[in-house]
């Protein structure tokens, strides 16, 4: 079986596109191109694609990273493919969020520095689709932290096949066509065509949660059900379908609920300017109130994305209660017609006798903000 090519999906690649695969040096990434390479060049049934790839060098770890950036080069170079190299700085990032105030982890900012530079290389041009190395062994991981964090259907989802990146004139995607491959797999493909590949020293760090559940949580999981990674892909595309479905149907539903601003006497709806509210919407509780729970509860949430804040579960569930349309909901609140609450994300909501009306408080002035990156 060590022989034997890992699945590669190749239905979102066509004959002619360019791609460009993500190459961070590790197994799973110099299996991606080299898997490229070998189809790209096989002389029957070939992508027909052209092929380079890129590297993100993060400045961290720096002679460590110094040597994963020599591997890939050394690597692009025997397999003579294009390589674009970014040096990034995600120290400096994660100092200058700070004084904002918004701060980041290690892993957020280097995620953010890496795909804002796969998106570079496609508004530039340079390529139609990013490829990165995902694999189901990714996705199980990534499906495991969101529960724990309790996230929704859109966080179950966990890693997509496939996003879009639009652009105006050059828009493109985002591919992970290893989602299939589990990565002993991809390991064992290296092993038998004797290629190596740098292993990042942070990966068995226990500070990070992804690295726990990864060596702690998955393998004492796969002791009660030993399919428990394909279980959790499994969920995954599930959760995909139905949110899929979902937005579908808020798309539709959401433009005949959602009410700007708030009444106005002699009819009509005015949009607060006041400094402290930078812009609102109001749902009729007696239209939630006709809408089944599932819907009702994923057009409020809904409501709360429109001004730019996800509200939690529990928050959601407050909503509701608030809004007199929850068994927890305490009818002396109910008949009060001047309720509010506040939520995360200067998000507030008020409970009128007939709506339910949220609006986002603009944040305090902060003269650090002027200071330049």
């Amino acid at each position: 079986m060590a022989n034997s090519m890992p699945a590669l999906d190749r239905s979102h690649i066509r004959p002619g596109d360019r791609i460009c695969a993500a190459v961070s040096g590790g197994a799973d990434s110099v299996a991606l191109l080299l898997l490229l390479h070998a189809t790209n060049s096989q002389p029957r049934n070939a992508l027909g694609v052209g092929l380079s790839a890129v590297h993100v060098h993060h400045g961290l770890r720096v002679e460590e990273a110094d040597g994963d950036l020599a591997f890939v080069e050394s690597l692009c170079q025997r397999l003579e493919i294009p390589l674009h190299i970014h040096r990034a700085d995600v120290p400096g990032r994660i100092a200058h969020a700070r004084k904002r105030g918004q701060p980041e982890t290690i892993e957020e900012a280097a995620r953010a520095v890496r795909y804002a530079f796969f998106e570079q290389l496609i508004a530039e041009g340079h390529t139609d689709s990013m490829l990165t190395a995902h694999t189901l062994d990714d996705q199980a991981e990534t499906v495991l932290m969101k529960l724990l964090r309790g996230a929704w259907t859109e966080g179950l989802s966990g890693i997509y096949p496939v996003v879009l990146v639009p652009h105006a004139t050059h828009p493109g995607k985002i591919l992970r066509p290893l989602l299939g491959a589990r990565r002993a797999e991809l390991e064992d493909y290296l092993r038998a065509h004797n290629q190596t590949w740098r292993t990042d020293s942070t990966n068995t760090d226990q500070a990070f949660t992804r690295n726990r559940v990864r060596h702690s949580v998955l393998p004492l999981l796969r002791g009660e059900n030993p399919s428990i990674d394909q279980t959790l892909a499994n969920l995954a595309e599930l959760a995909r379908d139905d949110e899929e479905r979902w937005q579908s149907e808020l798309s539709r539903i959401l433009p005949q609920l959602l009410l700007p601003g708030q009444p106005v006497r002699g009819g009509g709806r005015g949009v607060s300017t006041a400094p402290g509210q930078s812009n609102s919407v109001a749902l009729e509780i007696d239209r939630l109130r006709a809408l089944d729970p599932a819907l009702r509860r994923r057009v409020v949430r809904a409501a709360a994305r429109q001004l730019g804040v996800r509200i939690s579960f529990d928050e959601t569930a407050r909503l509701l209660i608030l809004a007199g349309l929850s068994p927890k909901s305490d009818p002396a609140v109910v008949a009060h017609s001047s309720t509010t609450l506040q939520l995360a994300g200067q998000l507030r909501a008020q409970r009128s006798l007939r709506e339910l009306r949220l609006f986002r408080e603009a944040p305090p002035k902060d003269p650090r903000s002027a200071e330049p990156l």
